[in-house]
C-alpha cells in the first residue's frame, strides 16, 4: 500500500516554488500608490489622519500622568486608559443609525479640530473627571475619523484597486500610531509632558486649517454615498 503511494506521488509533476516577484508584481504595488496620489480625496484624507495621529499620541503618556500628574495610581490609569475606548464605542453606536453623511468633509475636519482640541484639554487638566472626558471625546473623535476615512477607501476606490490602496493606508495608520508614540515621548523628555501634549494638539488644529486650505475638495466632499461622492 505504501508503495503503490509513493509511486502515485512520483508521478505527480510539481512546479517549482519561485520567491521572486515578477515585474508586474511590482507594477501593482505602485499602482497603488499612483492611484492614491490621482485621488485627491483619499490623500488628503489619509494625510490629515497620520499627521494628527502623529501630533496628538497622548495617550502615549497615559503613565505619566496618572503617576506624575493627577496621582491616580494604578487604578486612575485604567480608568484613562478605559476612556477613549468607551468614547469610541459610544461614537459608533451613534454613527451606525445615520442613513448617510451629508457634509462628509467638513464632519471629518471638525472631528480632526475636535480630537486637537480634547488632546489640549487632557494635556492641561489636573482633575480626573475633566481629563476622563477629554480621553471620551478623544476616542468619540476618532472614531468619526475612521469612519469617514474607512468608507471613502471602499466606495470611491475601484474593486481592482481597492485591496492596494487598503494596504497603503493601513500602512499610513500603523506607520503613525508608532512614530506619534515615539514622538510624544521624545518630546515629553526634551519639554515635559505637559507641553509634549498641549503642543501636539494645537498642531493637530493647524494640519486641519492646512489640509483644508491644500485640498478644499475636501471640505466640499458632500456625501459619502458612490453615486453622490461629487463635491458640490
Amino acid at each position: 500500500m505504501l508503495i503503490s503511494v509513493v509511486a502515485l506521488l512520483a508521478t505527480v509533476k510539481t512546479r517549482p516554488v519561485v520567491f521572486a516577484a515578477r515585474p508586474r508584481d511590482w507594477r501593482a504595488l505602485v499602482d497603488g500608490w499612483r492611484f492614491l496620489w490621482q485621488n485627491q480625496i483619499i490623500l488628503s484624507a489619509i494625510t490629515l489622519d497620520l499627521f494628527a495621529v502623529l501630533l496628538g499620541g497622548a495617550t502615549t503618556l497615559l503613565p505619566i500622568y496618572a503617576l506624575s500628574i493627577l496621582k491616580v495610581g494604578p487604578v486612575g490609569l485604567g480608568w484613562m486608559r478605559a476612556a477613549p475606548s468607551v468614547g469610541a464605542i459610544m461614537m459608533a453606536f451613534a454613527v451606525a443609525h445615520r442613513q448617510d453623511w451629508r457634509h462628509a468633509g467638513r464632519i471629518l475636519l471638525w472631528a480632526v479640530a475636535g480630537f486637537g482640541l480634547a488632546t489640549i484639554v487632557f494635556g492641561i487638566s489636573r482633575w480626573l473627571p475633566l481629563t476622563l472626558l477629554a480621553l471620551f471625546l478623544l476616542g468619540a473623535f476618532d472614531n468619526i475619523s475612521v469612519v469617514i476615512r474607512g468608507s471613502l477607501l471602499l466606495l470611491t476606490t475601484p474593486d481592482a484597486m481597492r485591496g492596494r490602496v487598503s494596504a497603503v493606508s493601513s500602512l499610513f495608520v500603523s506607520t503613525s500610531n508608532e512614530l506619534g508614540g515615539f514622538e510624544s515621548g521624545f518630546a515629553a523628555a526634551l519639554f515635559g509632558p505637559m507641553i509634549s501634549v498641549v503642543a501636539g494638539g494645537v498642531g493637530t488644529i493647524l494640519v486641519v486649517v492646512l489640509i483644508s486650505r491644500l485640498w478644499p475638495q475636501l471640505g466640499r466632499l458632500q456625501s459619502l454615498a458612490p453615486a453622490s461622492s461629487k463635491m458640490g
